[in-house]
């Protein structure tokens, strides 16, 4: 199999928030990738003494093992396991409660020899190609679907929409926020190729309009990962004065992912 991952901050002098990864058990039997995309909060404070990266470290790691060691359980259980484990890492230092409270969009995806399972939450991106080429993206779209009247500030969706019914959900500090994602199941003989993308890479599509979902896999598979990134940079330079912001832009550079694996 081809696996491919590339990972890039959208600012030189910022850390990168995003987590990535891909595990292939001892077995050889199956694999599994793992893709977080933390959440900037705004200027302020958040409860926690720890920051984004902290974060989505401890969850992507926490996930990348047991998405391998636990191939029985389901990915939401997983998932539910993985922030519990996070949350107690800083539960006695940090106000968890906080709506700031670090968080991240989730992409995982798990294959063996009869099937692959996947899971999204947030406005991450998995792309799915099966045997016979037809591109299909799975995406969580519930942020995507809100008026914008309601996303006007930072106070209003943290007091009205994050990790609320009604409003969008993110991996934060309780567990049981996993059971919100979009989960599936699909045999592995229809599946043909993965492609894991945070919302930074997707903007080729999402927000340029460069092509649709089939040809963004297309560009990874001929091209690289690196070549989407590179491409996304370019446009967002040429258009740094933020005209496209009205198709869902915040910021002129985000970090931004992707993962690619030939199964």
């Amino acid at each position: 199999m081809r696996t491919e991952l590339v990972s890039e901050p959208g600012l030189a002098d910022h850390p990168n928030e995003d987590f990535a990864s891909v595990a292939l058990p001892a077995s050889g039997q199956g694999g599994s990738l793992v893709v977080l995309d933390g959440v900037t909060p705004p200027r302020g404070g958040t409860g926690c003494l720890h920051s984004v990266p902290w974060f989505t470290a401890r969850l992507g790691g926490a996930l990348t093992e047991l998405t391998v060691s636990l191939p029985d359980v389901p990915l939401t259980e997983a998932l539910s396991r993985a922030i519990a484990h996070t949350s107690a890492a800083h539960a006695e230092t940090c106000d968890l409660s906080h709506p700031r409270t670090p968080q991240a969009t989730v992409v995982l995806a798990r294959w063996s020899p009869g099937r692959v399972e996947y899971l999204v939450l947030s406005d991450s991106a998995l792309l799915v190609e099966t045997s016979d080429g037809e591109v299909t993206a799975l995406l969580d779209d519930r942020l995507a679907r809100l008026p914008r009247s309601a996303l006007a500030t930072d106070a209003l969706v943290d007091a009205n929409l994050r990790n609320r019914e009604g409003g969008f959900f993110t991996a934060a500090a309780d567990p049981a926020v996993a059971a919100r994602a979009v989960t599936g199941v699909l045999p592995r003989s229809d599946v043909r190729t993965l492609a894991a993308l945070t919302d930074g890479a997707a903007r080729w599509v999402e927000t340029f309009g460069e092509g649709d979902w089939a040809a963004c896999l297309g560009l990874v598979r001929k091209q690289g990962a690196q070549a989407l990134v590179d491409r996304v940079r370019e446009l967002e330079r040429a258009d740094a004065a933020g005209a496209r912001e009205f198709l869902g832009r915040g910021k002129t550079h985000d970090d931004a992912t992707v993962v690619y694996a030939e199964l």
